[in-house]
């Protein structure tokens, strides 16, 4: 069924009249005769009653009205719905993001973001970032906040925005509180809070641990710095931190300390899959956080 064909039955159904239809629809009356008569052949039914001198719908006829009806005004609030997706007006952005990463700088950006976009829903995904590359890798995640280097680099698009130094942290009253800076040796008899397994700060305490001969003695595992600096509050360990999120420590409940030997930075990139399509809303907001982040960023 041609939607053209569709227009103009409905236009005479709502006249009553083929010559004020075609001059609704500024076309002339032999078009929208012939129109309706290919519809009317298409469907094999009549659809309006010629016999008066009035044009009337027959049962037909009308069925088909109340349902084009519907099927226009959809049509209508497709195109509207459209616009506004490409207009970056509305949308649905799934983003993964290490729990570190919201309590920083990208909560702020989120904030802003809603200020200017509040019809786009940004549905955040709180994991490692080990486990957010494999969901941006499989489809599940649009964009991801990930710790770099990323395994397969290959696959991504990226821009880097931060690089940040880890610190170890310690109870005011711990042994090393006294000094000025740390040491990777230092954690070797030590009680360490660590991340689990899906972030890749794991991997990097692990490997520089092992790169001074010693395996790191695990307390336990979080993905949540507040509980991790709630553990060394409580004198049970110490734990390593970005030195962003210890400067946000209130003073006095933990020291940090900085590290002579320096575990792989927390460095952290915006990642998205390559070769495939982004939401408008998606593409919106990575302009906007690379402007933010004085990155250029050129999407296909």
């Amino acid at each position: 069924m041609d939607i053209l064909h569709l227009t103009y039955f409905i236009e005479v159904a709502k006249q009553g009249s083929f010559t004020r239809a075609a001059q609704a629809l500024h076309v002339s009356q032999p078009s929208i005769s012939k129109m309706v008569r290919n519809l009317e052949n298409e469907l094999g039914v009549i659809l309006i009653d010629r016999s008066g001198r009035k044009t009337k719908l027959t049962d037909a006829g009308q069925a088909l009205y109340e349902h084009g009806i519907n099927i226009i005004a959809s049509l209508n609030n497709a195109a509207a719905d459209l616009d506004a997706l490409i207009g970056c007006r509305k949308g649905q952005i799934r983003i993964g993001i290490p729990p570190m990463v919201e309590t920083s700088f990208f909560a702020i950006a989120i904030g802003e973001f809603k200020k200017k976009y509040p019809d786009i829903l940004i549905d955040l995904i709180e994991v490692g970032s080990k486990a957010i590359e494999k969901m941006v890798e499989e489809g599940q995640l649009e964009i991801g906040v990930v710790v770099l280097p990323v395994k397969n680099k290959a696959n991504f698009s990226l821009f880097a925005f931060v690089k940040d130094p880890i610190q170890l942290i310690v109870h005011p009253e711990h042994r090393l509180a006294a000094r000025d800076i740390a040491h990777i040796t230092d954690l070797a008899d030590e009680s360490v809070v660590m991340y689990r397994k899906d972030f890749a700060l794991h991997d990097h305490i692990i490997e520089k641990c092992r790169e001074y001969g010693f395996m790191p003695r695990v307390l336990c595992e979080s993905s949540q710095w507040d509980f991790m600096v709630e553990i060394v509050a409580a004198k049970l360990g110490v734990a390593l931190l970005p030195k962003m999120v210890c400067a946000k420590l209130a003073g006095g409940v933990v020291k940090a300390l900085p590290l002579a030997e320096e575990i792989r930075p927390w460095h952290l990139a915006v990642i998205w899959k390559k070769d495939t399509y982004l939401s408008y809303a998606a593409r919106e907001w990575l302009n906007y956080t690379a402007c933010l982040f004085g990155v250029d960023v050129r999407l296909k």
